[in-house]
């Protein structure tokens, strides 16, 4: 039986930590636009279609290029990616793929290069965060495409 459920009615606590953990993150310093890649990139391999729906609408509305949206999948394969962005979204994949996958000590070398250690642990709560929300949309089946863009207020 596929229904959706408003877990957000539900559990209005839950959320509220959720967001508090999502407010935390936005306001942390890092560049939006490496956020709102490594948000839609976690939402693809868990195939969160709604989280998907809303970081690409949420990026595109902060300027991200469909170009780079559109080869997100193929990220090592492009040149649309800075170092920095292609450490992050590693880092991403790594998290998100935690209990299939040992994390490469070269990826720790290279986000120590490219991230303070603050942005590093920053990073890391927004790949948290993202992992969360997936596994809130996957399950109660929030629907995908009625999501609009909020630059100001956005989570999941």
């Amino acid at each position: 039986m596929e229904r959706e459920i408003d877990y957000a009615a539900i559990a209005p606590d839950g959320i509220k930590a959720m967001a508090g953990l999502e407010a935390y993150v936005r306001h942390s310093g890092l560049e939006p636009s490496l956020l709102e890649l490594v948000k839609t990139r976690v939402s693809q391999i868990n195939r969160c279609a709604y989280c998907i729906d809303m970081h690409t609408k949420d990026a595109r509305a902060r300027g991200e290029s469909e170009q780079r949206l559109y080869a997100l999948q193929a990220w090592r394969e492009t040149p649309f990616y800075s170092e920095r962005e292609r450490a992050g979204l590693a880092w991403a994949e790594a998290l998100t793929e935690l209990s299939s996958k040992e994390i490469p000590g070269s990826l720790q070398v290279e986000m120590a290069r490219l991230y303070s250690e603050k942005e590093w642990v920053d990073l890391t709560f927004a790949i948290i965060a993202i992992n969360g929300w997936n596994r809130l949309a996957i399950p109660f089946h929030k629907p995908a495409g009625s999501y609009q863009a909020n630059i100001q207020h956005s989570s999941q």
